[in-house]
């Protein structure tokens, strides 16, 4: 049996934030993320000299990390930090509380009962800043201001500083000077980032690549019209060409930053969203480029089909998944991987509910049954690639005990050795050459997140006609040569995927409102440095949709029979879920069986139904347990072990004992759907408490589908006038 080589590819990256043309930063990502995420991946891999990988850092990330280093740069919330507690305005208390909650709330805010006191004050959702404002007074903000700033600050750094470790033990009515001090340590700790990855990268122990610049979908810099490969059908903006000559600038100035960072030119690019097509092939090699990586999908559509997943997510002829290739254009060759979006979702959206032991298990099983299943002369590659920094904020203690325990198994288990992937494509070379490389990205193999929607084709008109104006400008002898060069920034600033990547309906974030302004805002500053006055339609919002609920609410009593049966009008009047990605800023490939969950109640129970991708018991039959899991009432859940099998059972559970419930209060049904029944009686939960459950679906004791996939589905226990009180409103 062969060796199995194991790619870990993290892709560090934020979007250009900043305002040059005022100095103004709306978002702290940079800085809260360099904090936890950059700096705590790179202390991970310190701890496990053996451990080999590919990290990606866009360039429009280190760019903001220098300016917050070398040139003294900040942020609205940084700022917002800063203010003396005991002189707050009115405002800035309301600013506070509508900013620094900006965590995940059971994984960064809970753990530090001050913090979580803050919170429950707070009480986001049921009260806005000003209903919260009479409960604060001024100590309360100046912990509130701590608080926030600590609880971003990675794991490891509390074990390697006592200070900040003292500071967490005090826990409230903190100082100003201390106060100060946790934000210079922000400082101190982006300052280490770039030398801890040179440090890396010297050692041999880490690879470094690129992304074009600002991150843009490279196909689609080059021509718009790229997408109807994979979308025939799309509805394209107006200009439907590209603009070849900026996606050279972006790739040329990506490779000449990171030299200019890191000494050497590197050989491995993240095309940004593993964005490809056949015609980048030849800028990227002409620049020294030796290989991509990409999403499997687009392997599939490339070799149309003959590698896939069937409905059980088992790849079909997976010898060809788990290797290298060419892609040649003309005279000009690259190599490139295709990422195993199943390990890579596990990883980014799975694990997280597991503890961090068993989840690492988990993983080295699932290499083992790949080890056991391909057959080839040369090591199965298996890449792993996915953020470096968005999932960690899901997973209990910053994914520190997960991290840990999967370096430590995966450089210890015989059969599975890591790699830079560089350096595996120079041992091993890719022998076939695909014979076209499908347009396509990570996310379902094509560009929709990115264009298509009639706000992202807004978007891309804008940018147009500021580009051509800029174009029509530029030629002018009276402009200087310095403000043209700072418009075309703008523009490249503009062309980032980022801010396409929350127009639509694909994502949603509750800062869509900022994004949407600084794209729009990068703009106008093409007109602004020309001395012109920006359009009036730059002044108006591109994205229409506000805050979209993740699911409705039940209007009325529900008079349902527990038997798995569809009868359409029981749940007429239900709440619905349709599963969807709730964290905006991650996408998941892999689809899991669950599609839709029903949710109301009867006069003394709470009812729920969830549908399938087909009939609940076949889809049902190859795990091992259905978990009605609550949040609130705490520690609680209803549990079907073996579904669709002949002893299939179910127990009310709390914390690991199994609860005597009277008869009645506990019923289940599967058949065509899957139908709960669950007393209020036996869950403790009386007239206007809330109720907080999700369901999952447990194989090998790891979650594998999740609905919702993040958070909870939250009610409100009913009184007995609840349809009269439905009615009213």
């Amino acid at each position: 049996m062969s060796e199995l080589t194991l790619a870990f590819h993290w892709h560090q990256h934020q979007p250009y934030y900043p305002d040059d043309l005022t100095g103004e930063n709306p978002m702290p990502w940079v800085r809260l993320h360099g904090v936890k995420d950059y700096y705590g991946m790179a202390l991970h891999l310190l701890e496990f000299p053996e451990m080999r990988c590919t990290i990606n850092l866009v360039p429009s990330l280190l760019l903001q990390i220098q300016a917050y280093t070398d040139r003294g740069a900040t942020d609205k919330l940084l700022q917002a930090s800063r203010w003396q507690a005991g002189s707050l305005a009115e405002a800035d208390c309301l600013y506070l509380l509508d900013h620094f909650f900006m965590a995940n709330a059971e994984r960064m805010i809970r753990p530090h009962p001050r913090y979580y006191e803050l919170y429950q004050r707070r009480a986001p959702g049921k009260n806005t800043a000003r209903e919260a404002l009479r409960r604060f007074g001024e100590r309360d903000f100046r912990d509130l201001q701590v608080w926030f700033n600590l609880a971003w600050v990675h794991p490891l750094v509390f074990e390697n500083d006592v200070w900040l470790r003292d500071l967490v033990r005090k826990g409230r009515h903190f100082s100003e000077e201390e106060k100060n001090w946790l934000l210079e340590k922000h400082i101190e700790i982006l300052r280490q980032i770039i030398p801890l990855h040179q440090k890396l990268a010297d050692s041999g122990q880490v690879e470094l690549t690129t992304t074009p610049f600002y991150h843009p979908i490279l196909p689609l810099l080059f021509d718009k019209k790229l997408a109807k490969e994979a979308m025939p059908d799309v509805k394209l903006p107006r200009y439907t060409g590209g603009y070849p000559e900026d996606a050279a600038t972006h790739v040329r100035r990506a490779l000449a930053q990171h030299e200019r960072i890191f000494g050497v030119k590197p050989r491995g690019l993240w095309p940004a969203e593993g964005s490809v097509c056949q015609a980048m092939l030849p800028l990227l090699a002409e620049n020294g480029i030796r290989w991509i990586a990409t999403d499997e999908g687009v392997l599939s559509q490339s070799l149309q089909g003959f590698t896939s997943r069937d409905e059980h997510g088992h790849t079909r002829n997976p010898e060809h998944l788990y290797r290298p290739y060419k892609v040649r254009e003309g005279e000009h060759e690259l190599s490139i991987v295709f990422r195993d979006h199943a390990l890579s979702d596990m990883i980014g959206f799975h694990y997280q509910h597991s503890p961090g032991e068993e989840a690492a298990v988990d993983f080295l099983r699932q290499l083992d049954n790949i080890r056991h299943s391909v057959k080839m002369t040369q090591p199965p590659l298996v890449s792993v690639i996915l953020d470096g920094e968005n999932c960690w904020e899901h997973y209990s203690d910053g994914g520190v005990p997960f991290l840990r325990a999967l370096y430590q198994r995966c450089t210890r288990t015989p059969g599975i050795r890591t790699v830079k992937l560089g350096e595996h494509l120079e041992a091993h070379p890719p022998r076939d050459t695909l014979p076209h490389l499908f347009a396509g990205s990570w996310i379902n193999h094509n560009f929709a997140i990115w264009i298509g929607h009639e706000e992202d084709n807004a978007g891309w008109d804008a940018l147009h006609k500021s580009r051509e104006h800029l174009k029509q400008r530029a030629g002018q002898p009276h402009i200087p040569q310095e403000k043209i060069q700072k418009a075309w920034e703008e523009i490249y600033i503009a062309e980032g995927s980022d801010w396409f990547w929350w127009y639509g309906d694909d994502h949603y974030t509750p800062q869509i409102a900022v994004f949407d302004y600084l794209f729009r805002k990068h703009l106008q500053n093409v007109y602004l440095l020309l001395g012109d006055t920006p359009p009036p339609e730059l002044g108006k919002p591109i994205a229409r949709r506000g805050q979209k609920p993740i699911h409705t609410q039940p209007r009325r009593f529900l008079d349902v029979r527990i038997d798995g049966r569809e009868t359409f009008f029981e749940w007429l009047a239900a709440g619905h879920y349709t599963c969807q990605n709730e964290r905006g800023t991650m996408a998941m490939v892999t689809q899991g069986p669950i599609r839709d969950v029903y949710f109301g109640f009867s006069s003394t129970s709470l009812l729920v139904r969830v549908d399938f991708d087909r009939p609940a018991k076949l889809a049902l039959r190859d795990f091992e347990r259905v978990r009605l899991g609550f949040l609130e009432p705490r520690d609680l859940e209803l549990r079907i072990d073996r579904p669709g099998q002949t002893d299939q059972r179910a127990a009310l559970v709390r914390g690991e004992q199994e609860m005597t419930v009277p008869p009645g209060q506990v019923e289940f049904g599967l058949e065509r759907i899957l139908e709960f029944r669950v007393g209020f009686d036996a869950l403790g939960v009386k007239a206007g408490e809330p109720i907080q459950f999700f369901v999952e679906l447990v194989e090998s004791h790891q979650s594998r589908d999740r609905a919702p996939r993040e958070g909870a589905i939250m009610l409100t226990c009913p009184s007995p006038d609840f349809e009269r009180i439905m009615w009213d409103v």
